[in-house]
């Protein structure tokens, strides 16, 4: 069966640097590149039209799309299934919302490892202005906004909680890799 991992967690909890980790470890770890509709970053995403995003969900292929900072984010089936899950890779899904988590372990099938990376807000004030984000403000809004969808969420469950203020990078994708592989994950 294939499977993927899921990467839960505010703006600059950790997602890009636990997932380079992860790549370091093991070439079959890849960052799943989700389409973005939009303006700004365009590094770790694949650049869409509003056409392409109307095809998509026209033939049913959207997975999971969320509207945050002016642009539209999408966990679509095409990609899931040629860019991230053929050869036996290992896709690292980043989702900040608990209805992603849910949409893709519902409409995806794959053995999926769901990750809890967090860090605090004073943290992600420091982080965001150092990793290029202009837009600090709107990043602490989204932690706020996944701090209150966690908590909607208590029966959440996750393989691995992570505090990436106090855990090592490189330890967290080891302990990433030992559930991948010695641990059937929850589908």
């Amino acid at each position: 069966m294939r499977q993927g991992i899921l990467l839960y967690g505010p703006p600059a909890a950790g997602k890009d640097t636990i997932t380079a980790a992860l790549t370091e470890l093991d070439e079959r770890y890849v960052l799943f590149t989700r389409l973005k509709i939009g303006t700004g970053k365009t590094r770790g995403y694949r650049m869409g039209t509003p056409e392409q995003l109307t095809a998509l969900e026209a033939r049913g292929d959207v997975i999971y799309r969320n509207d945050r900072y002016g642009n539209i984010y999408v966990v679509d089936r095409p990609g899931l299934d040629q860019a991230a899950m053929e050869g036996g890779k290992t896709p690292v899904v980043h989702l900040g919302q608990m209805a992603g988590i849910e949409k893709v372990t519902a409409l995806y099938p794959a053995r999926w490892v769901r990750v809890l990376l967090w860090c605090s807000k004073e943290t992600t004030a420091r982080r965001s202005p150092q990793r290029g984000d202009t837009d600090t403000a709107a990043r602490l809004a989204a932690w706020d906004a996944t701090l209150a969808d966690l908590a909607a969420h208590p029966r959440a469950q996750w393989e691995l909680r992570v505090e990436t203020d106090a855990t090592a990078p490189h330890e967290t994708a080891q302990r990433i890799d030992d559930i991948v592989r010695t641990t059937p994950p929850r589908s």
